[in-house]
């Protein structure tokens, strides 16, 4: 149930290679050690597209090709309610460098429940482990 009346919107990359797919550990904040797909906040005059490129940028020092959106997650958390973009991507170049993160790893469609994703990723786990990616 959302408590209050705050909403934040942001945009996820699920980086993907081959039966692969990307995921980042929080190394602070309130959701320290949850797993995530990386991406953030969309900034004025962005469309999320462009959001996500230059966070991947920020975050992984990566240039990302964004692809199809995949899923739209509306989630309420206790302080926030949360909308996520979240977008099919693949590396344009760059290594997937951690600046922001704690931990990372490339995750098969076995080895996807391996982490402990954050509430507002569990039903796109579910339809990730359904789909082609």
């Amino acid at each position: 149930m959302q408590t209050s009346g705050k909403r934040i919107e942001v945009v996820a990359a699920i980086i993907t290679e081959h039966d692969k797919i990307f995921a980042t550990q929080r190394g602070c904040g309130e959701f320290k050690d949850g797993w995530e797909f990386p991406g953030g906040k969309i900034e004025v005059g962005e469309t999320p597209e462009q959001a996500l490129k230059r966070e991947i940028r920020e975050e992984l020092d990566t240039e990302i090709n964004v692809g199809e959106l995949f899923e739209t997650v509306e989630y309420d958390y206790p302080a926030f309610h949360l909308t996520m973009h979240c977008f099919l991507c693949t590396v344009q170049s760059g290594n997937l460098v951690l600046k922001e993160h704690k931990a990372a790893r490339w995750l098969t469609r076995e080895s996807i429940d391996s982490v402990d994703w954050l509430p507002a990723d569990w039903g796109l786990i579910e339809k990730l482990r359904m789909q082609a990616w």
